[in-house]
């Protein structure tokens, strides 16, 4: 495998320089999967396992490999796996919040170019989940791109193509069917599925991303289920994420679908997907306007007008809400971990002095 079809770029070279003359080979995570890894390297595919130094060192996942990561990695004398031994600096990643109480970030994928939202345009279309997407993947430092898919299911589509298009200005939307895609359309995906570019296909379960992988790659690399006919809700093909190398030299993340999409750190993507609302905000006579009924408030005057969606104002104002939480509970957490480090340190100076 050449480095340059696995992505590899300048961008990545500098902090690989001094772990090359150490002897560390590069490889890049495919997969990650219950013990270990999936890697690739020039010399092909091989499996891989933390070294125990990074698994200690480690003070949360954000920390350890994810699918999309360069890593450095030896592998011992006659031994059929690599010992990961650190993972390189990233140019860009997409998290979120895990699923439940627990504060905690789950990386999805790393060193993406370009996130594939994909929706669907049957029952599952919501304007206000491809929002908070789109947050998050602003925040990720990846450019957007919505697929809006089944466009043989939806008799009115154009109409939700101009929907999206006045809640994502500027963001590429192309709608498609995946199940006739390689028969004409295909194209059209094309500017993005470039040499040594990589794209991550994100969304919920049943918008037919294993559809549009399979029809990508030219064969069935995933096994497809149809949706419910109740409710359009999906069933689960694609169990976890898998970086897949295409005939045009792109590799593409394929991830499982979605349930809950918990925002994390997204101070910027808030700010870059409502930037309409974040303009409207500056022109409020007082800086600290609520947008309820102070005087002056040009939030509340677009909204009256009918310039400003009121749902949209409430999803905005609901992503406010959500990241002020995650933000006051991970400053919560941050001053328990303090604490314990504190209380380990002064174990360890009493029991020396003992000794």
């Amino acid at each position: 495998m050449n480095l340059e079809l696995l992505g590899w770029s300048n961008w990545f070279a500098s902090s690989f320089e001094q772990l090359a003359m150490e002897g560390y080979f590069l490889a890049r995570v495919a997969q990650e999967y219950k013990g270990g890894y999936l890697l690739y390297a020039e010399f092909g595919e091989i499996a891989g396992v933390l070294a125990g130094k990074l698994r200690h060192e480690a003070t949360s996942s954000q920390n350890l490999p994810a699918v999309g990561d360069w890593v450095a990695a030896t592998q011992p004398n006659n031994s059929t796996q690599a010992i990961i031994h650190q993972v390189l600096p990233r140019k860009s990643k997409f998290s979120r919040k895990v699923a439940g109480a627990k504060t905690q970030e789950q990386m999805i994928a790393t060193n993406i170019d370009t996130v594939f939202l994909v929706c669907g345009l049957d029952d599952n279309f919501n304007l206000r989940r491809i929002e908070r997407y789109l947050v998050l993947t602003w925040e990720s430092g990846a450019n957007p791109v919505i697929i809006l898919n089944k466009v043989d299911l939806c008799e009115f589509w154009e109409q939700k193509v101009l929907e999206v298009e006045a809640i994502a200005p500027g963001v590429p939307i192309i709608a498609i069917s995946a199940i006739t895609l390689h028969e004409r359309g295909l194209e059209i995906l094309q500017p993005y599925l470039q040499l040594g570019q990589t794209i991550v296909l994100l969304g919920s379960s049943g918008v037919g991303k294993s559809t549009l992988t399979n029809q990508i790659i030219g064969k069935e690399v995933h096994v497809v289920q149809t949706v419910r006919q109740g409710d359009s809700k999906g069933r689960h093909t694609t169990t976890s994420s898998e970086l897949l190398c295409l005939p045009s030299g792109a590799l593409l993340i394929d991830t499982p679908g979605m349930r809950e999409l918990q925002l994390w750190d997204v101070q910027d993507g808030l700010q870059e997907t409502f930037a309409d609302i974040e303009t409207l905000a500056e022109q409020c006579r007082f800086r600290d306007c609520q947008h309820q009924h102070e005087p002056g408030c040009a939030v509340r005057e677009a909204l009256a007008e009918g310039i400003l969606d009121q749902k949209r104002f409430l999803n905005y104002q609901k992503l406010q809400k959500e990241k002020n939480y995650l933000a006051r509970k991970q400053n919560q957490r941050e001053s328990l971990n303090t604490k314990a480090r504190w209380k380990q340190r002064t174990k360890a100076i009493r029991n020396h002095h003992k000794r």
